[in-house]
């Protein structure tokens, strides 16, 4: 079976999340991904982890792993003239270079895309970035948290009158990619029709704003600036997160660790979300709870009343999950049609039974971890399943390979650039 992207040719330039994404997506699905990078300047997920045993060592990097799967590693000098040349090399090799610099730096180190392109008129070079190549904004530094707040989401993520606090991690960096290999599957297609490349230019922050459309638009009619509500939303209640009783059940797993104990007195280890889209889902949750006088009371009648009695609302819903295991509140009300689900940990989704069935966790041979365990391929293709085939490069793994059978490098020539250091 011939994988989709079998025969491509990429190289990755990219570092940290919004750029690797991207190239560890075509690795998935047959193409040939050439990561580089350099020891000179560690990839930011080499040391953020996490590690195993929480002993930090950049060839051991989780989040690393999980972006890079997959792929070929290089360890080359972008700021040498021999570490330019190498890539330029690379670059007239590649049908696609996929890179995530500030604006800018590309062009300072001769790799601008009309430079070259010069070389390979069909090159698709796709540039990611905060605020994207042009604009007075261009040169703002940061990763996605600060694409998050650009966007507008730190606003937006918080309880009403104290600080916003934000999403969390970098937001962006995970909205991006999936912009960005549309637009690059658009610019391969009219590369296979026309046989041009082009230079695609990501904003992150431009990306992000489009999961801000609905509240975009009311602005632009009503005016109306949206603020931070915690959990709740204008269109469910309730809505939001409760606390569930704290018993030997909460956590447990057959032939597992044994369960979560509260971290400090009276503090719960587990947490239930609930939402009621509907006045007839509320009253489901409400015979539950409280049965039909429950059902009844005016307060909570239509969407309206509960808005206006949100407080005494959520009350009543948190009483009840307090004195109830979770599990149990879970089966209740899904069995009602409620949509009703535990706030997992990192141990429930490792658990998982619907992240079990579809795979979702893949581990693969590592040279260090003994096993690297990184997320599957986001999209199911019937015809032609993909998936990461080996574990993230270690640093400078493949460049051998990468020089002598895909660039065709001789003894000499590869002799006298490891002599001149580029190889870091």
């Amino acid at each position: 079976m011939t994988a989709p992207f079998e025969g491509l040719k990429v190289l990755d330039l990219a570092w940290v999340v919004a750029g690797p994404v991207i190239g560890r997506m075509l690795a998935d699905y047959g193409a040939t991904v050439v990561r580089v990078e350099s020891s000179l300047r560690v990839d930011t997920t080499r040391v953020m982890g996490p590690f195993p045993g929480g002993k930090i060592d950049t060839q051991q990097s989780g989040l690393f792993e999980n972006c890079n799967a997959g792929k070929l590693g290089m360890a080359l000098d972008l700021a040498s003239a021999g570490g330019q040349q190498v890539a330029r090399d690379l670059a007239s090799w590649a049908d696609v270079l996929v890179e995530s610099f500030s604006p800018g730096q590309m062009q300072r180190w001769g790799l601008g895309y009309e430079t070259l392109r010069e070389a390979n008129p069909g090159l698709v070079m796709l540039s990611t970035s905060l605020m994207g190549q042009t604009g007075p904004y261009a040169s703002v530094a940061g990763y996605g948290n600060i694409g998050a707040a650009l966007a507008g989401f730190q606003q937006l993520v918080g309880w009403p009158g104290q600080l916003p606090i934000g999403p969390y991690g970098p937001y962006t960096d995970y909205v991006g990619p999936r912009f960005g290999i549309v637009a690059l599957l658009g610019a391969l297609d009219h590369r296979r029709r026309t046989g041009e490349g082009c230079h695609l230019d990501i904003s992150q922050a431009e990306a992000g704003m489009q999961f801000l459309s609905a509240q975009i638009a009311d602005f632009s009619i009503s005016g109306r600036v949206v603020e931070h509500s915690g959990n709740r939303d204008p269109w469910m209640a309730p809505h939001g997160v409760f606390a569930c009783r704290c018993d030997a059940s909460v956590g447990a797993i057959a032939g597992g660790p044994p369960p979560r104990e509260p971290v400090v007195a009276g503090a719960y280890p587990a947490w239930v979300a609930i939402a009621a889209r509907s006045d007839d889902e509320w009253r489901a949750i409400a015979h539950l709870i409280g049965g039909r006088e429950l059902a009844d009371d005016p307060r909570f009648r239509t969407l309206a009343d509960r808005k206006a009695h949100e407080d005494a609302l959520e009350a009543l819903v948190g009483d009840w999950t307090a004195s109830r295991n979770v599990d149990e509140i879970v089966e209740s009300l899904q069995w009602l049609g409620v949509p009703a689900h535990v706030a997992a940990s990192s141990l429930d989704m490792v658990e998982d039974p619907q992240l079990r069935e579809r795979g979702h966790f893949v581990g693969l041979a590592h040279p260090k971890m003994g096993t690297s365990t990184v997320e599957a391929s986001r999209y199911r293709l019937s015809g032609t399943p993909g998936g990461p085939q080996r574990c993230g490069p270690t640093t400078g793994r493949d460049n051998e390979y990468v020089l002598r059978e895909m660039l065709g490098y001789g003894d000499d020539e590869i002799g006298s650039l490891r002599e001149a250091g580029i190889f870091k």
